[in-house]
């Protein structure tokens, strides 16, 4: 079988681990290679997500790396397992690659928080913002190609569905821009509102009038892996998503989450806030 062209985040996930693991016990990939009894190609193309593995081959490796993690080695177990394509692979070729990987990246995480200084988080948007937000984005879009960025933004509301814990913190000046003119927007605070009632989902504000909040740049989606050593940050860049899994990295988007998590309001006073910014509309 030939090497993946273009692994997806999670398969590349997946093979930045084992490279990792072997790199922590100074072991070369000709000797994981010979380990395997495969060339030193075939694991480069293991560590890049270009190739599968299967269970009996990473658990072997992992003796091999001398990894006693129990829960590590079987989280990695549970992201090479091969599974049928979810609903987002119907999209691929048509909408951007990394777009996937965020939807996919939402299927499996076990919590999600949102932390967004300007933008309402894309999952909680109301059809007629993602239209407004595409068009203003991308004015040469065709209406076909428009729709399908609302119905794949729609899609991927799912990861509520399953009862995915996502906790979100908006900035009061996400909420006071008026995307889509001022219809469409009190339209997205209703559906804030709405969405406030479901089981599975937190929401909360950060008022402008917030004492010492600093954080205007760190706007992320911080995502649960099935450990916290397989968690990803999320961020928006200008060429589109970036997804970031360095421990050092990671640890310090957890830190900047507590401080943002202490600036807002608590979920009642943050419902008011939106209630109050909606009536002005």
């Amino acid at each position: 079988m030939p090497p993946r062209a273009n692994p997806t985040a999670r398969q590349g996930r997946l093979g930045t681990e084992l490279r990792k693991l072997r790199e922590a016990t100074g072991i070369e990939s000709r000797d994981a290679a010979a380990f395997l009894g495969v060339n030193q190609t075939q694991i480069s193309h293991i560590e890049s997500g270009r190739f599968g593995i299967g269970e009996q081959r990473l658990r072997g490796l992992a003796r091999f790396y001398k990894c006693d993690d129990g829960q590590l080695i079987d989280a990695l177990v549970e992201m090479a397992a091969p599974r049928s394509k979810g609903w987002w692979e119907e999209y691929r070729g048509v909408l951007p690659p990394k777009a996937l990987d965020l939807a996919e990246l939402e299927h499996h995480a076990l919590y999600v928080r949102v932390f967004h200084m300007v933008h309402i988080p894309g999952v909680l948007q109301t059809e007629e913002h993602v239209r407004a937000v595409s068009m203003f984005a991308a004015p040469s879009l065709t209406e076909e190609e428009c729709e399908t960025r609302v119905a794949f933004r729609m899609r991927r509301q799912q990861v509520i569905a399953l009862g995915t814990p996502y906790d979100v913190i908006v900035h009061e000046a996400a909420l006071r821009m008026r995307v889509g003119g001022s219809k469409v927007a009190r339209a997205q605070l209703d559906h804030l509102l709405e969405a406030s009632d479901w089981k599975s989902v937190t929401l909360r504000v950060i008022p402008f009038a917030a004492e010492g909040f600093a954080g205007a740049e760190f706007s992320m989606q911080y995502v649960g892996g099935a450990i916290p050593q397989l968690d990803t940050v999320q961020i928006d860049a200008p060429h589109g998503a970036e997804f970031i899994d360095a421990p050092v990295r990671l640890s310090r988007y957890r830190t900047w989450g507590e401080n943002i998590d202490k600036a807002a309001l608590p979920q009642e006073a943050s419902l008011d806030l939106i209630r109050r910014i909606a009536q002005e509309f």
